[in-house]
């Protein structure tokens, strides 16, 4: 039995993934594995997702240089969903320049932004700015 065959992948063949900063706990980001990222991510030690967008698979920081570093993978009690706890370079998750994706905050019945931005998105991904130090 592979390790594959113990997760529950929904109808497209995918697994939601929570990446949570392995010393502060934050969490950074919700994305999507198919078998072949989680394979990826495994063999390389870095987060690998697949992007629902582009169809392919996305290796988190190839563009921008903010990568993932595995320390630990875990599988929820379901075998639905999978928790990847991870040293974010840079300490930049979010491609809005934001340290995490959910910045967002539910506030007297509207959504404000709760955490700033640490580096403009459009230097972030421009090819005259290299990022990874």
């Amino acid at each position: 039995m592979s390790i594959f065959d113990r997760v529950k992948w929904n109808s497209d063949g995918l697994i939601p993934a929570i990446a949570q900063d392995f010393t502060s706990l934050k969490v950074l980001t919700l994305a999507w594995m198919n078998q072949d990222a989680l394979a990826a991510t495994i063999e390389e030690g870095r987060s690998v997702y697949w992007s629902r967008s582009r169809q392919k698979l996305w290796r988190k920081g190839e563009e921008s240089g903010f990568v993932q570093k595995i320390k630990e993978i875990r599988m929820d009690c379901d075998e639905d969903a999978v928790l990847l706890k991870v040293e974010q370079r840079g300490n930049i998750a979010c491609h809005t320049g934001r340290e995490v994706c959910f910045y967002r905050l539910y506030h007297e019945n509207q959504w404000v932004d709760a955490e700033p931005v640490l580096m403009d998105a459009a230097l972030i991904y421009s090819s005259d700015t290299d990022v990874r130090d």
